[in-house]
């Protein structure tokens, strides 16, 4: 995430630098190198990142069941159960979003 704010903002700069109003995306040679160096899909439009969003939550739930995890177990030996399974859980799913992922990446036609 860090380093796609960086690509936005570098491409914010250099539309200044180049006057170059949104939503235009060509002008000066190098903003456009900069421009198509941000994307992380070039020639594609955002629609692939919709699952990266599902992910990213599901990643997130998981670092914080296993936070409640750890505090439970420190508690008391059954404080672990409910988060255990819902990490695990969280787990199978970023197992299986990835299993997806990698076969749209394998059956889908490349240009």
């Amino acid at each position: 995430v860090l380093f796609l704010a960086y690509f936005a903002l570098q491409v914010i700069y250099a539309r200044r630098k180049y006057k170059i109003s949104p939503p235009e995306t060509t002008g000066h040679p190098e903003f456009e190198r900069i421009f198509r160096a941000q994307d992380p899909w070039p020639c594609q439009n955002s629609t692939p990142l919709s699952p990266t969003g599902v992910t990213v939550a599901c990643g997130l739930l998981y670092l914080y069941t296993r936070l409640k995890y750890f505090q439970g177990y420190t508690e008391a030996a059954q404080g672990r159960l409910g988060p255990m399974y819902a990490s695990a859980l969280l787990l199978w799913l970023l197992l299986g979003l990835a299993m997806v992922g990698l076969l749209a990446h394998f059956l889908q036609p490349h240009s």
